[in-house]
């Protein structure tokens, strides 16, 4: 199981992640969200083997560009309505894209989705909400078991401790994104509550395959 924290703001919780084995950091790029950075600050965060994501929301991708040179970024997560285009001139080998399956009232619907970005991105994140950033709020798990996407993906939306292994009993992803619900305040995460959450979420057996 890929374990991506994001909305990291401090050393100490950048350490944390690393230290549980956290395949992903996330760093914040939207200036609406209590969580941003400026990119010489994201700069500033050792992460050690950790892959670097760079959110964002409303950048073009020149803007994304410079950011993640700026930031150290290896991944560029696009949670905007950024085109086909402007992803392959970031990298498709660098983009995570967000898609919201709330959108869609049919399967189809989210499988033809997910294949006009497959040629633009190498991994997918499924989020509740219907567009922007991470809402915080959670998907119908059960509606994306059984999901074939052309790439694999992580699972987002309000997960924590309590919760993750209902999810990864309801739906089978690649991966799964930790933010609000391992804080104490937006991007400051509580130690405890982010080694509860990557425990559980590591499990063996946590799909109900």
């Amino acid at each position: 199981m890929l374990i991506k924290i994001c909305g990291l703001t401090r050393q100490a919780d950048v350490d944390e992640a690393a230290r549980l084995g956290a395949r992903f950091c996330g760093f914040i790029f939207h200036p609406k969200s209590p969580r941003c950075l400026a990119p010489e600050q994201a700069a500033r965060l050792e992460s050690g083997s950790m892959q670097r994501v760079g959110v964002f929301v409303e950048q073009s991708a020149d803007e994304i560009l410079r950011v993640m040179r700026e930031a150290r970024l290896d991944l560029a997560q696009l949670h905007g309505g950024q085109s086909v285009a402007c992803a392959r001139a970031v990298g498709a080998e660098r983009v995570i894209r967000v898609i919201w399956p709330d959108r869609y009232m049919h399967r189809a619907q989210l499988h033809s989705e997910l294949q006009k970005h497959a040629e633009a991105c190498a991994w997918y994140l499924l989020d509740a909400g219907l567009a922007g950033g991470g809402s915080g709020k959670r998907l119908e798990w059960q509606d994306l078991y059984g999901l074939k996407a052309p790439h694999p993906w992580l699972l987002a939306g309000g997960l924590n401790t309590d919760n993750v292994r209902r999810a990864l009993a309801q739906c089978a992803p690649d991966g799964v994104d930790f933010n609000s619900g391992i804080e104490d305040a937006p991007g400051r995460k509580n130690s405890q509550k982010m080694a509860a959450a990557v425990t559980a979420a590591a499990q063996p057996k946590a799909t109900g395959k």
